[in-house]
């Protein structure tokens, strides 16, 4: 009897908005079955909808990455059901301000969701990659785990983290056919942009966004397709010679604005 082939199931964390959206539809183009994880559960079941629109497979789950009994729990349902193959670590929040300017509660905020929610999804998943001898993880950085950007205090510890941990179950795992990388975007045009904007620049809004398009070296800001594009890359059997690796995806803002 034939066996059938093994679904690649892909877990997404963040994945009702933005950059994590578009993971979610570039891993389901692959035919992955993509679980799409977000706090906000009607955003994750639009994408979830969008999805399957295409003919592609996937679920929705509302999740606070920061809750570690919350994370455990979701993570042991989804691995009774489901093998876990990949893992992007994509939720997280920004913070502007330099130490001054950030009150104990925003370090504590950040830390909890954007380090603390990287090491629950992963706790949540590395004993069945373990088990499977195999499993990829990507990990969201940023340029500011890197490189000093001014008034980013809190956000550059938690990214500094996020980066060293990627090194750290890297290593690790070798042994276990387990892949780790970071990516570290540079500035990509998001909701969160145009929100900031709004917020803070209501009465110049086209000024700034240009401001901080030119930013990046290559003059304009990423999309969201462009980093799912990369994620695509290294989930894929293409990249199976690439771990312990960080990937800026910047325009040039790491190595080009000196």
């Amino acid at each position: 009897m034939a066996v059938e082939n093994k679904m690649t199931v892909a877990l997404v964390t963040g994945g009702g908005s933005g950059i994590g959206k578009s993971i979610c539809l570039r891993l389901a183009l692959k035919q992955y079955k993509v679980l799409v994880v977000d706090l906000d559960i009607k955003s994750a079941n639009i994408t979830v909808n969008d999805i399957i629109s295409n003919g592609g497979q996937a679920e929705a789950f509302a999740l606070d990455v920061s809750d570690h009994e919350q994370v455990i729990a979701l993570f042991k349902n989804i691995n009774e059901e489901h093998t876990v193959d990949i893992l992007v670590n994509n939720a997280g929040i920004a913070h502007i301000g330099n130490i001054e300017q950030t009150k104990e509660s925003d370090l504590d905020r950040l830390y909890s969701i954007n380090v603390k929610g990287v090491y629950n999804c992963i706790s949540g998943v590395i004993g069945a990659m373990k088990s499977q001898k195999s499993g990829v993880i990507i990990n969201m950085a940023s340029v500011a785990s890197s490189v000093g950007i001014a008034d980013r205090f809190a956000y550059s510890m938690t990214k500094g983290a996020v980066l060293t941990m990627t090194y750290s179950v890297a290593k690790d795992y070798l042994d276990y056919g387990i892949r780790c990388n970071c990516i570290s975007p540079g500035r990509v045009h998001t909701p969160f942009v145009d929100n900031f904007l709004e917020k803070n620049y209501a009465d110049n809004k086209e000024e700034m966004f240009e401001k901080l398009s030119k930013s990046q070296p290559i003059g304009r800001m990423g999309n969201p397709d462009e980093i799912a594009a990369l994620v695509d890359y290294l989930c894929s059997d293409d990249a199976a010679f690439i771990t312990g690796s960080n990937f800026p995806i910047d325009g040039g803002f790491v190595t080009l604005n000196n």
